[in-house]
């Protein structure tokens, strides 16, 4: 839009150069690589990857070099390249019971089966700089603890409650049942909650966050357990038609989450937990857990729960938690709008000349009325 405006075409030009100069920086620094983007910002590649739906780290650590460190705008390079790749169909569902763990923890069992892996995590690090990383050379070599590998080592907190009847049971699904996808088809409701899942999954992590907190503080009369947090590598495997059988392309790293609730029951259902959930691509466990928490507080008319708050409203929820559809709404403000506001600046000053004359008169005749009294 900007084009139209006389030399808007060489304005434009410059301005990218100019960008592309202020990505760079001091020259005398060394440029960033992609590989140190993607080792040493994992989280922030994560989140990236989450939000724009595409698992590639080195494209992610790309788009974070060319946005300057804006996630957002990272994620909506990602959704834009993602768009032009060619879909071959749709992977098996992951099997994240066979994952091989990095950190798995739970806020409810102390000694469970399996153990508790605390893994890399802030949890329990002072939040006071380190001013050793300033160093050119930070690097220390620590020794590393082995992960185990799980398998049947490590049963889910879920179903070691489910043992006892105390937690709800996973929903029947129809093995050949359609699934629908947000990237295909545009959302509409109600949406089932396959596609709530989808929306929170790459929905952005401020935004779910805020509404998690909110459910806390009593707005949604959510305050959950951590059942269990899993972090660690799982395949991904592919059903070649031709073969007969599935194919393992390769693995992805996942933080999986599973929220425990407590459900009063009804005269349907004898009181239990319920379960909210959630799963994102990478360490990302603080998108992890807001998801399981919002996801929870949707399902309220599943669970003939009264509707009160924000966070239990799916329609309001799924259709403000994309922050590249919000981006485009909240930035489109940026471009010319000469026509709209000169239309809008018309229609103010005739109102104020309305208001003046009216209030004139009416002083005029307050005026009148007292001089003849």
């Amino acid at each position: 839009m900007y084009v139209a405006v006389k030399g808007g075409e060489k304005a434009i030009s410059n301005a990218h150069k100019l960008l592309a100069k202020r990505r760079r920086g001091d020259t005398s620094v060394p440029s960033l690589t992609l590989d140190q983007i993607a080792q040493q910002l994992a989280h922030s590649v994560a989140r990236v990857m989450g939000e724009g739906s595409l698992y590639d780290e080195t494209l992610t650590a790309l788009a974070i070099k060319q946005s300057r460190g804006d996630l957002i705008e990272a994620a909506f390079l990602i959704r834009a390249y993602r768009t032009t790749l060619p879909r071959f169909g749709y992977s098996q569902p992951i099997d994240t019971a066979q994952m091989l763990v990095e950190r798995r923890i739970s806020a409810t069992y102390k000694d469970l089966p399996g153990g508790q892996v605390l893994g890399p995590t802030f949890d329990y690090s002072h939040r006071l700089l380190d001013f050793a990383l300033a160093a050119e050379d930070d690097g220390v070599e620590l020794p590393v603890e082995t992960a185990p590998t799980l398998n049947d080592a490590m049963p889910r907190v879920t179903d070691l409650l489910g043992d006892e009847g105390l937690m709800e049971p996973d929903p029947d699904t129809v093995e050949d049942a359609p699934v629908g996808d947000l990237t295909r088809e545009p959302l509409s409701f109600p949406a089932d909650r396959d596609l709530r899942l989808q929306n929170l999954a790459r929905g952005d992590e401020g935004f779910l966050l805020a509404l998690a907190y909110s459910t806390q503080r009593g707005y949604g009369r959510t305050h959950p357990f951590a059942g269990e947090i899993r972090y660690g590598e799982v395949e991904v495997e592919f059903f070649a038609e031709e073969l007969g059988f599935a194919v393992t392309l390769g693995t992805i790293k996942v933080t999986e989450c599973q929220m425990i609730n407590q459900f009063k029951g009804s005269a349907k259902a004898a009181p239990t937990f319920t379960r909210g959930y959630g799963l994102v691509f990478g360490q990302v466990e603080r998108k992890a857990m807001s998801m399981a928490m919002v996801d929870r507080s949707m399902r309220v008319h599943e669970l003939g729960e009264e509707q009160t708050a924000p966070a239990q409203d799916i329609e309001f929820v799924l259709s403000h938690s994309d922050n590249i559809q919000a981006t485009g709404f909240v930035e489109h403000l940026k471009l010319p709008h000469y026509v709209d506001f000169q239309a809008e600046l018309d229609l103010v000053r005739r109102m104020r000349a309305e208001w003046f004359e009216k209030r004139d008169q009416e002083n005029n005749g307050e005026a009148a009325q007292e001089a003849a009294e």
